[in-house]
């Protein structure tokens, strides 16, 4: 049964990013042809592709009239037989890869057109999760959160199980008394640390970034506004073209001469002190990101069918 809460707010939406390259995994993705295949587009822990099981996982908590889909054109023959019902407006696609920021902000740009003031979850569609019910009450807070203070946004995360060095970190920022909804400040974030950092951060209830947030549109533009005044501006430059027949062809010229540049560290870093961060637990979440978290991932949900036949 869906949650309650897609019929409590018609102002929800979900942007899916879905144009990364997932070339960790090339060993592990690549089609019949020998051709590499982005992991999001693969079928690696049993059942529907990635990309599949995030749209149903998402689907929980925002109706799918109302999701986004962040694409890379040159995914195009990946992403169009799963996408096919989706339509055309909803599908945000990028004349080349040039890192998450522009993607997330060209997409938030378009959303605009139709649901300025949304309340938005950002996510990735490489990730797996083997509780996403669970994963999708949190979400379903964190909508709570930004809908009661429309000025925060709110990262999701995961409660860590080892202390990992492939990873960000969030540190959370103390408060006094009872954090409302079970948010907290954020202090800083810390990105790969070595080792013995990475022990410090778990030891004081650190908490990894995988770049799961909500927040109201209004607020997710003010970070980019904050954060990369000279992108937003850049953006805002071809705004009047998006939903028009001239989108494409502006679009992908001004991508041409766009760089790269990554939203975690050159956003979400520099706007540390006007987020908040809700702690994840026990969702089975996994960023599949190397061979051996494949492995385990399988491992864990055989586990998990073994137990529920006995």
């Amino acid at each position: 049964m869906k949650h309650q809460a897609i019929s409590q707010s018609r102002n929800r939406a979900a942007i899916i990013l879905a144009g990364g390259e997932g070339s960790r995994l090339a060993s592990l993705t690549r089609g019949a042809d020998g051709r590499h295949v982005p992991k999001q587009f693969c079928s690696l822990v049993a059942g529907p592709t990635l990309l599949d099981r995030t749209r149903k996982r998402v689907s929980l908590s925002v109706s799918s009239d109302r999701t986004w889909f962040a694409l890379n054109r040159a995914h195009q023959p990946f992403y169009a037989p799963l996408l096919a019902g989706v339509p055309t407006h909803n599908l945000v696609v990028q004349r080349a890869n040039r890192g998450t920021a522009p993607a997330i902000l060209y997409s938030l740009l378009r959303l605009a057109q139709s649901a300025p003031r949304a309340s938005v979850l950002l996510t990735p569609s490489d990730h797996y999760v083997s509780d996403e019910a669970a994963l999708m009450k949190y979400v379903d807070l964190a909508f709570a959160a930004v809908d009661e203070r429309p000025e925060m946004s709110g990262l999701l995360g995961i409660t860590p199980a080892s202390p990992e060095t492939g990873y960000g970190w969030i540190e959370p920022a103390p408060v006094k008394g009872t954090a409302p909804l079970r948010t907290f400040p954020v202090r800083r974030f810390w990105e790969k640390p070595p080792r013995d950092v990475a022990g410090e951060l778990m030891a004081t209830r650190c908490l990894w970034n995988r770049f799961m947030m909500v927040g109201q549109l209004p607020a997710l533009l003010g970070l980019f506004i904050l954060a990369m005044p000279e992108l937003y501006v850049s953006f805002w430059k071809i705004k009047p073209t998006l939903g028009t027949v001239f989108e494409e062809e502006i679009v992908g010229r001004f991508y041409q001469g766009l760089r790269s540049s990554d939203f975690s560290r050159q956003v979400l870093e520099s706007a540390a002190q006007s987020l908040h961060v809700l702690p994840v637990i026990d969702v089975g979440w996994s960023d599949l990101g190397e061979p051996d978290r494949v492995a385990k991932a399988i491992s864990n949900l055989d586990t998990r069918r073994k137990d529920a036949a006995a």
